[in-house]
């Protein structure tokens, strides 16, 4: 009988053979990111189809619809312990300092420039973002998604814009009814609970505020909006692990939501700030 021939280790691949050396996985790392970059790639794309027809006008009016219902009851609820919690501190404040006069335009600046839009984003993240999330997730692992794609239909532009443009309008209006009810209770809080004049509060604010108060106001929801809408929609896009990955990518769109609105406000406060100057200043 002849011996078998021997063995031979398999012959290096041609970038071994070139000097170039194999490629490693993916360190884990760098997977924050990539997450970040998607995120930024996806909300790329959602500006780019916006403007981009067909125009899905009824997925649209549903989804503001439906964001509108679930988020106007508790934003007009929450709106009147934080004006009255605001009026309260900075009434507190004032008279220690000697300052009464302007308890009312201090309190209400607080209330317009900076909890109406954090509490609108905070309600439209966790009420309507949650829904956009567990909706998209739904779709994606019962693959739905992919046959859109198969059949040549964009599931960015025929289900992701209209959801975020849903979200931005409806913070935007729900913005000035929160900015109105804090402002109502502030108001209320003051005057009867601590003794403040009518007159006094309200001749503070128009001797502080001014109209890019208001702008500024709006701007922040609008951003928070679609903050709200793009992490939303890309947490239910990106699910992971069946049922499951859905209900833990609706946590997470939460989260993320939250954590990136307290950034981008203490940024959009600072320019402004710096941009604006203070009335009578």
């Amino acid at each position: 009988m002849t011996a078998p021939p021997p063995v031979r280790p398999p012959a290096p691949s041609d970038d071994r053979r070139a000097g170039v050396p194999a490629v490693r996985p993916p360190s884990k790392l760098l997977a924050p990111l990539r997450e970040t970059g998607k995120l930024f790639a996806l909300a790329a794309e959602v500006t780019r189809a916006i403007f981009r027809r067909p125009f899905q006008l009824r997925e649209f009016v549903e989804q503001f619809w439906f964001v509108a219902s679930v988020t106007i009851l508790p934003a007009a609820l929450v709106s009147i312990p934080f004006g009255a919690v605001i009026a309260l501190q900075v009434g507190s404040l004032t008279q220690q300092l000697g300052a009464q006069s302007f308890t009312g335009g201090a309190s209400v600046l607080a209330v317009i420039q900076q909890a109406s839009p954090l509490i609108v984003a905070l309600l439209i993240a966790g009420a309507g973002g949650s829904a956009i999330c567990a909706d998209l997730g739904s779709r994606k692992i019962r693959e739905e998604l992919d046959a859109m794609e198969v059949m040549g239909v964009s599931p960015v532009q025929r289900l992701v814009v209209p959801r975020v443009l849903a979200t931005m309008l409806v913070a935007v209006l729900l913005n000035g009814m929160v900015s109105v009810v804090g402002t109502l209770g502030g108001y209320f809080f003051n005057v009867i609970m601590q003794g403040g004049t009518p007159g006094a509060y309200l001749a503070s604010f128009s001797a502080l505020a001014q109209l890019p108060d208001l702008y500024i106001s709006e701007l922040k929801a609008l951003i928070f909006g679609f903050i709200a809408g793009i992490v939303a929609a890309y947490r239910g896009l990106n699910p992971r692990g069946g049922p499951k990955g859905v209900g833990d990518a609706v946590n997470q769109s939460v989260v993320i939501t939250f954590m990136l609105l307290f950034f981008v406000n203490m940024v959009l406060t600072a320019i402004y700030l710096q941009i604006v100057p203070p009335k009578g200043g």
